[in-house]
């Protein structure tokens, strides 16, 4: 298990993560020192332990909304999924009802062109 040293309103941390995951944790680390930093702007010195919790409220907000909107993407994402399965169902419907209808259509004029020559007409399946 790999560690790093990651910064948080000054003050230094240790942490273990899995290997090839340290840039990804000192990224994380660095993000939410934004938050505590931020949040010291507005209110100045109001503790480590209030600033803190402040910044992982804000994160969690975060989180609630991107959550939120990946609902309703997957709500929406499923609605297009229905509706393109409903569109295929009828297009292969319309091209059997068009597939009838031209083969209709064939033996009708096989058989005026029969009537006109003569002959009868040829059997068409």
């Amino acid at each position: 298990m790999a560690q790093v040293t990651v910064t948080i309103d000054g003050k230094a941390y240790r942490m273990a993560c899995e290997e090839g995951q340290e840039d990804h944790l000192t990224e994380l680390a660095n993000r939410f020192d934004q938050y505590v930093n931020h949040l010291k702007a507005q209110f100045g010195e109001i503790g480590d332990l209030r600033l803190t919790v402040m910044a992982g409220i804000m994160v969690m907000d975060e989180l609630s909304e991107v959550n939120r909107k990946l609902k309703n993407l997957q709500t929406e994402t499923d609605t297009l999924k229905q509706g393109r399965a409903a569109t295929l169902s009828d297009q292969q419907k319309n091209e059997e009802v068009l597939a009838s209808a031209l083969s209709e259509v064939t033996t009708q004029i096989h058989e005026i062109a029969a009537k006109l020559s003569g002959k009868a007409a040829p059997a068409v399946n």
